[in-house]
């Protein structure tokens, strides 16, 4: 039964009390952790020195943020300006061109990508990519969707498994801090949009697309080497739009949208100096010392920080891609606001993809048990090739792909009588917080299964046992209690976004 009714002002005021009280008391166990062990042995290697006046250090333990803002900020910020520099000259003469020339714009994407690609990684790279696509695009031309993503998954495999990875490695002459990261993240969304391009191609009834299509879409170069990936039918008609216009205020939205990344790199910056919470789950020694609210409060703001750090790679890079008249796969939705595994996902083009071509094409409608079970099972096969398979990876597929099927089992177990005739009974509001109850514990579920992948299976495997078995019951009901009231405010919020979304288009039918 759908949920409409608003919350109570004074639940609403209680929840977030609850909720903001509880985030300081965590973060407080946490800061105080940070600034009595900082001079422990297994510190040393990932608390660096920080800004200066803040006389603190700075938690350096994510390689990943520490690259994108040191040693591939230069080299990124020089490639993405020259690439809005082109784009914005041939956007202006585009329109003085006619069709051909706002049509010729995605082949200056195309070739700018794959000069900047030659320069940065060499002609052996190069070349490879190019034997990637060539292979997928000739598949493609047989117009068969099991061939193309079977051929597609063995090549991505090639890249992904043992001894063939690190022959195909070795072919990439030269030597750099950022070979490695670049030479997997090129290769592998190189093949998942290949796959795209060859799975679209089948589904065109009249002839095929060209394999300067494929190059234009490939190299376009803001998502070659960390995506995210849009699908080729809508890069290739974004791409090719012959009418460039701006929405209303759009200029003012993307410009708001880059001070907005800016801001949350400085405040990330800021939180680095005082809280460590990437450094101290790989102290397991310090960890068993910590308290429960520290040990909930590292799980939670490790998901909260791999979101930020997601929302802010992507946002950049969507920001050049607004710039270009595309319209790019939207930022992952914040962990805080997930009770429900259906929306948990960080790389919303590859959740795109996914559900395209393997979750949505196999499961339908999603509302039959065997035919989800059966589309869940090959979409977490198919991230688990994508992720790299080894231990943690295969456990943390099986434990998503498990929650992912539970939710179905249990909403179709509630929606048979007796217990949808006892919900119709008891009310909107009662309902709305027995439904929270649940959700509460699927938000924990969320984290804990989430969380093993970010940190370690023994952070994970600790915090569970803290939080569920010893810290049974005080801990337990805590943490559950500060939860319910996040998800009854996250409902709320929900709940304003559609009657305001309904309102919206009754407007516009109106008029």
């Amino acid at each position: 039964m759908g949920i409409k009714a608003a919350l109570p002002r004074y639940e609403l005021y209680l929840y977030t009390a609850v909720l903001g009280g509880a985030l300081v008391w965590a973060a407080s166990w946490i800061f105080e952790a940070s600034s009595e062990n900082v001079n422990r042995k297994l510190f040393k290697d990932s608390v660096k020195p920080g800004w200066h006046y803040f006389g603190r250090k700075m938690d350096a333990a994510d390689f990943e943020w520490a690259m994108w803002f040191s040693s591939f900020r230069n080299h990124i910020l020089f490639a993405l300006a020259g690439h809005v520099i082109f784009a914005k000259i041939f956007t202006l003469l585009a329109p003085k061109m006619g069709v051909d020339g706002c049509k010729r714009r995605s082949l200056v994407f195309g070739l700018y990508g794959s000069l900047a690609v030659l320069v940065t990684m060499g002609w052996t790279f190069m070349a490879l990519v190019l034997s990637h696509c060539f292979i997928l695009y000739s598949v493609g031309m047989l117009k068969s969707k099991w061939m193309c993503l079977a051929s597609g998954l063995v090549t991505l495999a090639s890249i992904k498994l043992e001894p063939y990875n690190s022959w195909q490695e070795s072919l990439v002459t030269g030597s750099f801090n950022l070979q490695d990261v670049l030479f997997y993240g090129g290769c592998g969304f190189s093949l998942m949009r290949c796959m795209s391009f060859a799975l679209e191609n089948c589904d065109r009834k009249e002839g095929s697309y060209t394999f300067t299509d494929l190059l234009k879409y490939n190299f376009y170069l803001p998502y070659f080497f960390f995506g995210p990936i849009m699908t080729f039918d809508k890069f290739h008609a974004q791409a090719n739009n012959t009418k460039l216009t701006r929405k209303d205020r759009e200029m003012w939205n993307i410009t708001t949208k880059a001070l907005l990344h800016l801001g949350v790199i400085l405040v990330v910056d800021v939180f680095f100096h005082y809280l460590y919470i990437l450094t101290i789950p790989n102290d397991m020694k310090l960890v068993t010392k910590l308290s429960d609210w520290s040990l909930a409060g590292l799980a939670y703001s490790n998901l909260v920080y791999d979101w930020v750090k997601a929302a802010v790679m992507f946002g950049v890079i969507n920001t050049v891609a607004t710039l270009d008249h595309l319209d790019p796969p939207q930022p992952p939705k914040c962990i805080t606001m997930l009770y429900v595994f259906a929306e948990t996902h960080f790389d919303r083009g590859i959740n795109d993809w996914l559900c395209k071509y393997v979750y949505d094409y196999i499961g339908g409608d999603h509302d039959r048990i065997f035919k989800e079970l059966l589309a869940t099972v090959c979409t977490f096969a198919i991230t688990t090739l994508w992720l790299g398979p080894c231990e943690l990876v295969y456990i943390w597929s099986f434990f998503n792909c498990f929650g992912l099927n539970f939710e179905l089992w249990v909403a179709k177990l509630f929606s048979l009588p007796p217990f949808s005739t006892i919900e119709r009974l008891m009310g909107e509001a009662m309902s709305r917080r027995i439904r929270g109850l649940f959700n509460a514990a699927n938000f924990w579920a969320i984290v804990l299964y989430n969380v093993l992948a970010l940190n370690s299976l023994d952070f994970a495997k600790l915090v569970a046992n803290r939080l569920i078995f010893k810290g049974f019951p005080v801990s337990t009901i805590s943490v559950l209690l500060v939860t319910y009231c996040g998800v009854q405010l996250v409902k709320e919020r929900e709940r304003k976004q559609a009657l305001l979304e309904e309102l919206e288009a009754a407007k516009q039918k109106t008029e």
